[in-house]
């Protein structure tokens, strides 16, 4: 299960709520039989060894990290929620690869806010995303939102669930048969 959104729009909101993450993990938190991670997790990893390189050149490793420990995790065979970006389209169907291969499937969650919403909390929790890879996040996650709205399939996804904030904020629990 991946949550995705724009950045800001309440990812790591919904998985702290659900799963009583802190923010200040470093590593996957394990919930059962299933394993919540969220990018803050290998960026918090990373911050003792990166903390005096630009954002710039940061992101790269800690995104890279993030993606490889969700990857790890499939392969391994553990049910997985993560926090992810959901405008990288290869991400998604090499994450959709991976759960096919072990008998398992993708499903979307798309926390879906207005862009001033998002970037309103981006700058709630004072991480603020580079102005021109906001509007490519945007520009990625129009279509991708409204095709699921519509009702159409989101390949490679298996099902695709959109939220709002107020459906996000009472969803209680995510659970896997």
């Amino acid at each position: 299960m991946l949550v995705a959104g724009l950045p800001g729009s309440g990812k790591s909101t919904l998985l702290n709520r659900l799963y009583g993450l802190r923010g200040d993990e470093t590593a996957p938190v394990r919930a059962g039989n299933v394993r919540v991670i969220d990018s803050r997790q290998s960026r918090n990893w990373w911050a003792r060894f990166l903390g005096p390189l630009p954002v710039r050149l940061r992101t790269p490793i800690v995104q890279s990290t993030h993606v490889w420990r969700i990857g790890r995790a499939i392969v391994a065979g553990h049910g997985v929620v993560a926090h992810t970006r959901g405008t990288w389209p290869h991400i998604l169907h090499g994450f959709a690869w991976l759960a096919r291969r072990r008998g398992g499937r993708l499903h979307l969650i798309l926390i879906d806010v207005a862009p001033e919403t998002a970037r309103a909390g981006q700058y709630a929790r004072g991480r603020v995303v580079a102005a021109a890879l906001w509007t490519r996040h945007c520009r990625r996650w129009r279509p991708l939102i409204a095709r699921a709205r519509s009702g159409a399939p989101l390949p490679p996804a298996a099902g695709v669930t959109v939220l709002d904030r107020d459906a996000a904020d009472r969803l209680q629990a995510i659970h896997f048969s």
